[in-house]
């Protein structure tokens, strides 16, 4: 099959969006099909330089959210190369630039349009105008707009799923979550994470890895450190990432007095992303915006566990306190997370660990999508044949 999937966010963009779409490329390839990238430019990426199957698109950066991109033109070159590569399905991964051209490319060759709806954007509208600009109803509007004719739209997670039923979206939505290449997490084997850092093997390390942005909600859990560091005095939390938030958490920081327990590693190559997994002793987030949570699933494979925010998703992926839990009320995290940490000396049961990631496996997700894609086709044939009879009759 030949794939097309378009998105306003790749590689070197780090975002988890970027992650599961780079897992899925890899992933649709090892099956034997043909998966082409069709998306932004990249200040990080010359333009001359050669990216096999990538095709980049002129653009400027997203206003209030520059780390993102937006493609200015590109769509009859979209279509011509599209054509050219014979793609049999348009997967889009974005409701912005891209994503429209995406659609368009698919309506003009005929073929099925699936899309991924990744983001929950009413989490994100401070970012425009900081909230004044943009409502919910207005992101309800664009929604429905952008997924009309859809042949099919996955849903990373029931909470998207109920959201998206809430708007009213009607074309066919199934739930398939990202799944991640289990063998990059098995082992440690770039950089010794603790020793680059300085930090003792008998510290107790919490880990949060994320883009550091103000829906992440970092702030709740550096207010909650003061209460564990009575708890467990020479405990150490890791913040891995960047983003727009870093110096509002780092003045947060220091106004509490916690220098000594709280280190910011900036952003690190995806490719040392499990050494940090394997340094800590507990993997912690208290983000209340997840759609899906990729690094929860990370962390997973890496033996790791996890506490975060209560939701329908994190529930069920934590449905065994073997793996972590979540938390309702963040009155309760600190002794939560002192719990934890006593019991990660104790490595979780690997038949239940087995059995966890056999379901969250990056070859599980691709060979859902692909049945998707089966299932959106016979879709798609039936409503053009349908379409056709109608205008013959």
């Amino acid at each position: 099959m030949n794939i097309g999937i378009f998105t306003d966010t790749y590689y070197p963009q780090v975002s988890g969006v970027a992650t599961s779409i780079k897992t899925l490329k890899e992933q649709l390839e090892s099956q034997g099909h043909h998966v082409y990238i069709f998306t932004t430019t990249d200040p990080k990426v010359a333009s001359d330089e050669y990216e096999p199957s990538i095709f980049r698109f002129t653009s400027i950066p997203f206003i209030s959210f520059t780390d993102r991109r937006i493609a200015v033109r590109g769509l009859f070159r979209a279509y011509q190369v599209a054509k050219e590569l014979q793609l049999d399905i348009v997967h889009t991964q974005t409701e912005f630039s891209m994503g429209w051209i995406g659609k368009f490319v698919a309506k003009n060759l005929k073929i099925p349009c699936i899309h991924t709806y990744h983001t929950m954007y009413e989490d994100y509208l401070h970012y425009v105008a900081k909230g004044k600009l943009l409502k919910p109803h207005h992101v309800k509007q664009m929604s429905r707009s952008f997924c009309y004719h859809m042949t099919g739209i996955i849903a990373p997670s029931e909470r998207v799923l109920t959201t998206l039923e809430g708007y009213g979206i009607k074309s066919p939505i199934t739930v398939i979550p990202t799944g991640v290449d289990l063998q990059k997490y098995h082992q440690s084997i770039k950089i010794d994470v603790r020793k680059k850092y300085g930090i003792k093997a008998d510290t107790p390390l919490l880990l949060t890895l994320s883009r550091l942005a103000y829906e992440k909600d970092i702030d709740r859990l550096i207010n909650v450190m003061p209460q564990l560091r009575q708890l467990l005095p020479d405990i150490l939390l890791m913040i891995v990432g960047d983003g727009p938030a870093r110096e509002d958490l780092e003045q947060q920081v220091n106004m509490l007095n916690l220098q000594q327990n709280v280190l910011f590693t900036g952003e690190i190559s995806h490719d040392q992303v499990a050494d940090y997994y394997h340094a800590a002793n507990l993997f912690v987030s208290t983000s209340v915006s997840e759609s899906q949570g990729l690094t929860y699933i990370e962390a997973l494979a890496s033996g790791l566990r996890v506490v975060t925010t209560h939701s329908p998703y994190t529930d069920e992926l934590l449905n065994d306190k073997e793996f972590g839990m979540t938390f309702e009320r963040l009155s309760d995290l600190a002794e939560i997370l002192y719990k934890y940490l006593i019991k990660s000396k104790k490595p979780i049961e690997p038949d239940k660990l087995d059995q966890k990631l056999a379901a969250i496996s990056a070859a599980s997700f691709a060979e859902r999508v692909v049945q998707f894609y089966h299932d959106c086709q016979a879709i798609y044939l039936k409503e053009r044949e349908t379409s056709h009879s109608g205008e013959i009759g």
